[in-house]
């Protein structure tokens, strides 16, 4: 069984299970090779209410026959392939048994299927539709692992998910075309890797007649930006045709915009026309962009005259500064000007600067690709340079973060000073999240010379007067700090916000924060008066290790914005990731959720599976607030594996901490303490040094709740330290809770005390509502009962505020042992909304999903989940709530919303 028909099949169960409860009819639809008649053998297989009768054309009287047999003997499945080829009568006669099987709830499934490059048949067009969307990249790496076996090289199954865009039948015809020695990366892939031979064998015969040019034209304008659709406008002017001249069926229109409704479709139009009829529509529409931005113009004239002197005109106004070109444009322009250009050494420039707007536009095999053209012989040191810098930063977002570090440190061997400094800062970068200070520290020394110190040393040691930031290494660290994404040579210098940075990193390093806030600061208020986004992902780094969550979140903020609005779909994930870990740091984990759920799915669109591991160990602390175990197994296992491949210690650290947590929550402190103990203490498996300290909290409460605080009294001494930094603005509270739980009690009821008001000045809910928690259970077991309902209550209140399950469970539990039942919350105006608040947050939103209409696998894609978990909880959503149907859950959540306008 392949992967392509497990997720299938999956697909298929999902709808056989809808379909029982919202009207029986359904018409799959998708371009061609997506697979639809495929879906529908599934559906036949999995059918076991009933027989399934597979209906032709010429038997279309059939279905009323069909149709009573059903009503007499019980359900059936009635599958009709190609519906869209059949004759205008039988498409009526379908459409006449679809209505009655909707309108009177006749025991019949009805699944047909038409081709999605068309419209549909005026016949169907009030049914309900299912489009067969692309195959998921994992779902394309096992299809490719079960045809091709297992000799395929990792470079090559990437570029082949990358090429099929999804679709099953064009990924099978690439693999069938590849010779074992081609799959296997031993011989080069030939190019292009789609050609016309493979495009025709996917769609056959399905291009009509173009004897106007349009579907051409519009492939070729689509072709030139990388989008999806095309101006209208500009198309209709290149083939001089009226602007209400009717379309082909193949396109569609919409706000002045051209499109097809297959992407396949566009691609095997411009593949098989003929070479002069391609050149005749790119230069048409290079006379017809005569008052576009002169990038597209250029790139069409290009295409439609081999002329070597168009080479610098377009990489000219590729690399213009000024210019709003996106990134994936930007690199269209520069690959075609290189491909143009016959000296060696300015081939290798134009293939360097086409490298940095691919990983901008967010294609990172694509980018590592065009590196390895700029590499050769012929390259300039600056060039191979700049390649190792461009290099390292696709590494430390998609790869070993060691191998980041080594091509950070050669770029800056090979670069002069000022960009030479980017290279330090990056391999600063990988080395930090290789969680390794003392390569760290190399990197950020003068003349880059090693620490004196060995590493145990450099991160537990503290001098007691260091002279300089040259002196021996203390603890120190706050948060991530990612390598930005480096600019091309010829890019003004940024070197002071650099220098800023790489003093204030260092310091940080070293433990010398009274060194480290002056330059992080500069560097912080550098990028918030500006709107790059690099230096702007600088400032929010810079907030973090300075404790400043408050800049981070508007840093990463800012940067968000900015890679928006210029295209720059690679620092897109990476600033989610700082807002992510700023809202965390400052107790706002549904907000860090968010953001990180957002960050992952741009992560995974844009291949940045490290930025995609960091996402997931923030998913999972957040999960671990909220109490949804299965959500923190998922995400932190899922952090693990890239984390175990590519050597993240920062993102490996924080997925422990999420398990560890999780367990506290569940009331299981000696788990908890086992998870933390070897990160949190000294010796040779401690976690990462940014992040150890953040766990020492939840590993003093495991420890003292499990009866062995004797563990945890070094580590406090530690966190003493680390509290006084100021980098952490939850650690002054924290601290003093550590020290209650482990103190005698005649003096723990004063340090929780003075704990709760320092919760006073810091925000969240989350962290307050513990120390009030441990503080009730504390009072409790001393007999003072009163005192510790209040405070109990409280704990719950609080508890319930952020989401955190199974941590009011805990309270409302305290609160019954010390005989009193917790306050009841205030009483739901409706039976929908009471039962709905017995839902967990993430079941609340998947219910909410699926009462609008979709699919598990929507779902799951909109949840960062697998569709396996939302099956999971939906299952429970039923149970809980006594509900049979996907219809009951509509009606009731609509109750609920109705009840909420009133209210």
């Amino acid at each position: 069984m392949t992967g392509h028909t497990t997720a299938r099949q999956r697909l298929t169960a999902e709808l056989l299970d809808a379909l029982r409860t919202d009207g029986g009819v359904r018409v799959v639809t998708g371009e061609p090779g997506c697979g639809r008649s495929t879906f529908l053998d599934h559906a036949a297989r999995l059918f076991r209410a009933g027989p399934v009768r597979h209906v032709r054309a010429d038997r279309a009287h059939e279905l009323d026959d069909a149709l009573r047999t059903a009503t007499a003997s019980g359900p059936l499945l009635l599958c009709v392939d190609d519906a869209d080829l059949w004759d205008a009568p039988s498409r009526a006669a379908l459409a006449r048994a679809a209505a009655r099987i909707r309108a009177t709830g006749v025991r019949t499934t009805l699944l047909l299927t038409v081709a999605g490059h068309r419209p549909l048949p005026p016949e169907l067009p009030d049914l309900p539709v299912l489009r067969l969307g692309p195959l998921t990249p994992a779902e394309a790496a096992l299809l490719i692992r079960e045809r091709a076996g297992g000799a395929v090289a990792p470079a090559v199954r990437e570029e082949l998910i990358s090429e099929a865009e999804g679709n099953p039948a064009l990924l099978l015809a690439l693999v069938r075309r590849l010779s074992p020695a081609r799959l296997s990366g031993r011989r080069a892939l030939p190019r292009p890797l789609v050609d016309g031979e493979v495009l025709a064998d996917v769609v056959g015969d399905r291009l009509p007649d173009d004897p106007g040019g349009l579907l051409l034209t519009t492939a070729a304008a689509a072709r030139a930006t990388g989008e999806e659709d095309a101006d209208a406008d500009l198309v209709l002017r290149a083939c001089r045709a009226a602007t209400d001249a009717p379309l082909p069926d193949l396109l569609t229109r919409g706000e002045g915009r051209l499109r097809f409704r297959s992407a396949l479709m566009a691609r095997a139009v411009h593949a098989l026309a003929a070479p002069e009829h391609r050149r005749a529509a790119h230069l048409a529409l290079a006379q017809a962009a005569r008052e576009a931005e002169d990038i597209l113009p250029l790139l069409h004239r290009s295409w439609a005259v081999a002329d070597p002197a168009l080479a610098a005109s377009l990489a000219s106004a590729a690399t213009d500064p000024a210019s709003t070109t996106p990134p994936a444009l930007r690199r269209t322009a520069l690959v075609r000007a290189a491909e143009l250009t016959p000296d060696g050494a300015e081939r290798a420039r134009r293939h360097l600067a086409a490298a940095e707007q691919t990983l901008l536009a967010g294609g990172v095999a694509d980018a590592l690709r065009l590196l390895d053209q700029a590499r050769g012989p012929a390259a300039p040191t600056p060039v191979r340079g700049g390649a190792e810098l461009l290099r390292g930063a696709v590494l430390l977002a998609d790869g070993p973060v060691e191998d980041a570090r080594e091509s950070f440190l050669l770029a800056a061997d090979l670069l002069p000073p000022p960009a030479a400094a980017r290279a330090i800062l990056g391999a600063a970068d990988a080395a930090w999240s290789a969680g390794d200070p003392a390569s760290c520290l190399s990197a950020l020394a003068p003349a880059r010379t090693p620490p004196t110190l060995p590493l145990a040393e450099a991160c537990v040691r503290v001098p007691q007067e260091p002279a300089s930031p040259d002196d021996h290494p203390r603890r120190g660290g706050a948060a991530r700090v990612g390598a930005t994404a480096p600019r091309a040579e010829g890019v003004a210098p940024v070197a002071d916000v650099f220098r800023d940075h790489r003093d204030g990193m260092r310091a940080v390093l070293l433990g010398r924060f009274d060194l480290a806030a002056a330059p992080l600061r500069r560097v912080v208020e550098n990028g918030l008066h500006g709107t790059d986004p690099d230096r702007l992902l600088r400032s929010a780094a810079a907030a973090l290790m300075l404790g400043d969550v408050t800049s981070a979140r508007r840093a990463g903020a800012r940067a968000l914005a900015a890679a928006r609005t210029s295209g720059s779909a690679a620092l897109e994930p990476r600033a989610l990731e700082y807002l992510a870990y700023a809202e965390l740091r400052a107790g706002r984990h549904q907000l860090a959720r968010t953001h990180a759920e957002e960050g992952l799915r741009t992560a995974e669109r844009t291949g940045q599976r490290n930025t995609a591991a960091h996402h997931h160990a923030v998913l999972a602390l957040a999960a671990s607030i909220e109490g949804e175990a299965d959500l923190v197994t998922e995400h932190a296992e899922a952090a693990l594996r890239t984390a175990r491949r590519h050597g993240l210690a920062q993102a490996a650290t924080l997925a422990h901490w999420a398990a560890a947590r999780a367990d506290l929550g569940a009331g299981r402190p000696r788990e908890a303490a086992q998870r933390l103990g070897p990160l949190v203490r000294p010796g040779a498996r401690r976690g990462h040094f940014a992040v150890w300290m953040l766990a020492v909290p939840c590993f003093v409460e495991a420890a003292a709740s499990a009866g062995r605080p004797q563990l945890a009294a070094a580590v406090v001494e530690d966190f003493t330290l680390w509290a006084a930094c100021g980098a952490d603005p939850q650690a002054a509270s924290q601290l003093l809770r550590c020290r209650a739980l482990l103190a005698a009690p005649d003096t723990a009821d004063e340090l929780y005390l003075r704990a709760l008001d320092q919760h006073d000045d810091t925000a969240g809910d989350f962290e307050r509502a513990r120390t009030e928690l441990l503080y009730g259970k504390w009072l409790r077991r001393r007999r003072r009962l009163r005192e510790a309902r209040s405070r109990l209550e409280e704990a719950r209140l609080g508890f319930e505020r952020c989401g955190a399950r199974l941590w009011a469970q805990q309270a409302a539990a305290e609160l019954r042992a010390g005989g009193a039942a917790p306050t009841a919350a205030p009483a739901a105006s409706s039976s929908g909304a009471g039962d709905l608040a017995r839902l967990t947050p993430q079941q609340l939103r998947i219910a909410r999903y699926v009462a609008e209409g979709a699919t598990n696998r929507e779902v799951a894609l909109s949840l960062s989940v697998s569709t396996r978990t939302v099956d999971y909880h939906l299952r429970n959503v039923f149970a809980t709530l006594g509900l049979r149907s996907r219809v009951e859950l509509v009606r009731l959540v609509e109750q609920e919303e109705k009840t909420g306008a009133r209210l």
